[in-house]
């Protein structure tokens, strides 16, 4: 009995060994080296695993920055110019710095712009509804007011705002992951140049039917007027398909096509209110002066003379 046992536990122990010693070699045949500055690289990245690089995770970004050997296509919104920095650091690369970015939403479709003309009943994604139809308003191309982009933003950078049915970004909170610019239907929001002080100008429309159409489904529609392309200076607007837009890299912020575009599609935002000339302000006064009413002279003689012989 005790033989039995002892010839089992030497056979055991032997397959083991053996089975060890060929798992050993196996592993040395298909080892993969992993460069240890993947591990170094993950490790100051952000952990948001938000897609916003272009890479699945963080840890798909780090291993295509340490096999790079340019990193000006790598851009982490979340961290910023700082995390780059020091990834570059650690992989002893360069890196430019880039500027950061900030979610806009080119729409102002609101009910007291864009009338409602029928009601819809079903499941309630921005998605589902721009697959099915047009929508609930005149404009095609508008916003769905569903929130699809609040679900899907990690952040709590948007919210829909009840008044007017459309999502409002937080400039602080926003990374430019660029999650909700992914999943809105109507491509209605964009990644612009975030500007000193947060201010922008930018045309917040999408709609690409004919001025008279655009502006029948919302009164704050672009029309393709071409108005602002002639005051500009910069060359920063251009129009195609009846719809004006505004390059953030060549805008210089002057608001000039603010002030000239006819139906205000033009938005300004985080900008002080535009001071008053003094000649404007002389020319207002002048205009609101009552003018003076004076008596001719001959009249102003004969009522003398009345008073005289009174």
């Amino acid at each position: 009995m005790s033989t039995t046992i002892l010839f089992t536990v030497i056979s055991l122990s032997a397959i083991g060994a053996i089975a060890a010693i060929i798992l050993y070699f196996v592993a040395q045949k298909f080892k993969v080296y992993e460069d240890p500055r993947i591990d170094q690289v993950e490790e100051i990245l952000p952990a948001a695993n938000c897609g916003g690089c272009g890479y699945p995770g963080c840890r798909g970004f780090a291993e295509a920055m340490v096999k790079a050997d340019d990193l000006s296509p790598f851009y982490c919104p979340v961290g910023g110019n700082e995390t780059m920095t020091q990834a570059a650091q650690i992989l002893g690369k360069a890196v430019e710095a880039k500027d950061p970015l900030v979610a806009v939403i080119r729409c102002s479709g609101s009910p007291a712009h864009r009338e409602r003309v029928n009601t819809y009943d079903g499941a309630s994604t921005c998605v589902i509804v721009s697959g099915l139809y047009s929508g609930e308003t005149g404009c095609q191309y508008g916003c769905h007011g569903l929130g699809d982009c609040v679900d899907v933003c990690d952040f709590e950078a948007i919210y829909m705002d009840e008044e007017t049915d459309l999502p409002v970004v937080i400039d602080d909170k926003c990374t430019a992951c660029g999650a909700c610019v992914k999943v809105c239907p109507n491509d209605i929001i964009e990644l612009r140049k975030k500007n000193k002080k947060d201010r922008k100008i930018f045309v917040s429309c999408v709609n690409q039917d004919k001025g008279g159409i655009a502006k029948k489904a919302c009164s704050v529609a672009c029309i393709g007027c071409g108005k602002c392309v002639k005051v500009c200076a910069f060359d920063a607007i251009t129009v195609e398909n009846f719809l004006a837009y505004i390059d953030p890299n060549k805008c210089k912020l002057c608001r000039k096509c603010v002030a000239e575009c006819p139906t205000d599609a033009i938005l300004e935002i985080n900008f002080p209110p535009k001071k008053v000339k003094p000649e404007q302000t002389e020319g207002v006064a002048k205009a609101t002066e009552k003018p003076k009413v004076e008596v001719p002279k001959a009249e102003s003689n004969e009522s003398k003379e009345n008073e005289n012989n009174k």
